[in-house]
């Protein structure tokens, strides 16, 4: 992980970051190579200028003007991920940044993206060691910066780190048991009350959502409860973190078809990112009283799985007819949101790879969202997203769309047809909340078939940062 030095060596590689080559201390470079560096910036419009001292690098990187203080920061973090990866190419082990204009969050924004863009999954590799990145140890040498937004900057991207990590392991290893599992381990490492409901008391608490999407697995279900609660707390009611704990979507008997079932481990996403958000937050100490539900299972097809047609009571008694058996995630959200009532929460948020129709609406660039009741929480959301660049489209929630989920049969049904798909899985969930609610389709982002960037290919762990960011401003305000 990234820490603060207070003085480099002769031998350090280095990166110096800074607005304008003219700010760069003789120390670092000599006249010459600054008029060069400055030759190249204007007349190749470069933003990284190289300089190779018998195998010592000395990187400049230049910050790129952007009116809006968002886009320079993810500008910043993109330039972490190229240089980075420059870096591994030339097989450096170490590297020094250097904050030469005293900006600190443009700093820490290059070496987010430095950290994050490094990102491996290679738990499968047999030739692991010869994959691995050479390198493994950031300076920041700064004067602005303090130790403890270093540490922050670190606490969430492990956050996210940790995220991926769980997206990208396969069903052969990640049952929901497994899955549990490793929440309890997170809660044990951070400090937080984890408890795990099995197929029993699933049974007992007539969750028929879950069951009914379990029905066609031969593994059981579960559903994690994690509580963050500090002797002190801002908020006197709980946030709620629901997260979709599918680990692997066949589409049960409307399986899936041609390459559509391709990266299906990553229907847990929604779970993986409110268990890790929770994580933080514990390990930030936050002043709030957070609460996540992961309600898990897998999606398979057996004798005894729903059909279209079928009728399955939910855990509040809502009763809804099956047209679709792979609109699963919602079935399994219905419950966890009918469950959450008991806590009488301030603001519950979901999670969840929901929808194609949210991906196909904006594509990996954002979070598909929709609001009942949380108008303002919405708006800090947006700010929050700019703000770590995982932006918010927001969607209209219009009543009419509601329309479109009654059933002849039964109460509603589980899916409203081909329009606004995104929409009406969002007003299936908003039927069992009482309280104020934000859902998030993060189908789009959260698994990339190749590397955008620090958003690695595979698990992105988009979502997490967000959360964080907006959950750290609540605690403040």
């Amino acid at each position: 992980m990234p820490k603060k030095i207070n003085k480099i060596s002769q031998d350090d590689n280095l990166i110096l970051l800074t607005s304008d080559v003219k700010n760069i201390d003789l120390k670092y470079l000599n006249k010459e190579e600054i008029k060069y560096a400055s030759q190249v910036i204007t007349e190749f419009k470069k933003e990284t200028v190289a300089f190779d001292r018998l195998g010592r690098w000395v990187l400049v990187q230049i910050i790129k003007e952007e009116k809006e203080d968002f886009k320079r920061l993810e500008n910043c973090r993109k330039a972490g991920d190229a240089l980075a990866a420059k870096l591994n190419d030339l097989k450096a082990k170490s590297i020094v940044v250097v904050d030469v204009d005293g900006k600190g969050p443009e700093t820490l924004a290059l070496v987010e993206g430095m950290a994050l863009g490094s990102y491996q999954f290679l738990k499968y590799k047999s030739d692991k060691k010869e994959k691995e990145n050479s390198l493994n140890s950031v300076g920041i040498l700064s004067k602005v910066i303090k130790d403890d937004e270093i540490d922050r900057m670190n606490i969430i991207a492990d956050s996210v780190i940790r995220c991926r990590d769980l997206v990208n392991e396969p069903v052969s290893h990640l049952t929901a048991t497994v899955l549990a599992k490793e929440f309890q381990k997170m809660g044990e490492e951070a400090g937080i009350k984890v408890e795990v409901l099995n197929k029993n008391k699933i049974e007992a608490l007539k969750m028929g959502g879950i069951l009914g999407v379990n029905k066609g697995s031969t593994e059981p279900p579960t559903f994690t409860i994690m509580e963050w609660k500090p002797a002190k707390t801002v908020n006197k009611k709980p946030i709620i973190l629901v997260g979709k704990g599918v680990v692997f979507d066949t589409g049960g008997l409307n399986l899936k078809t041609g390459n559509f079932m391709d990266g299906m481990k990553c229907d847990m996403a929604g779970s993986a990112t409110m268990a890790t958000v929770i994580f933080a937050v514990a390990r930030l100490n936050l002043p709030l009283h957070v609460i996540g539900l992961m309600p898990a299972t897998d999606n398979r097809m057996d004798a005894n799985s729903i059909a279209p047609g079928d009728v399955i009571k939910m855990q509040d008694g809502t009763t809804v007819e099956i047209l679709n058996t792979d609109a699963e995630g919602r079935l399994i959200l219905g419950d966890a949101l009918s469950y959450a009532k008991k806590y009488k929460p301030e603001l519950v948020f979901t999670a969840a790879t929901l929808t194609g129709a949210a991906s196909r609406a904006i594509g990996k660039y954002g979070i598909v969202a929709m609001e009942k009741g949380a108008e303002k929480e919405m708006e800090a959301l947006k700010t929050s997203g700019n703000k770590v660049y995982e932006r918010i489209a927001e969607f209209p929630f219009w009543e009419e769309y509601g329309e479109l989920i009654k059933s002849d049969v039964a109460d509603i049904k589980n899916i409203g047809g081909v329009d606004a798909g995104m929409i009406t899985a969002g007003k299936f969930l908003a039927h069992f909340t009482d309280y104020p609610f934000i859902h998030l389709d993060i189908a789009g982002p959260a698994f990339l078939e190749k590397k955008d960037s620090y958003r690695s290919a595979g698990g992105t762990g988009y979502g997490v940062r967000l959360l964080v960011e907006f959950l750290e401003k609540k605690a403040k305000s």
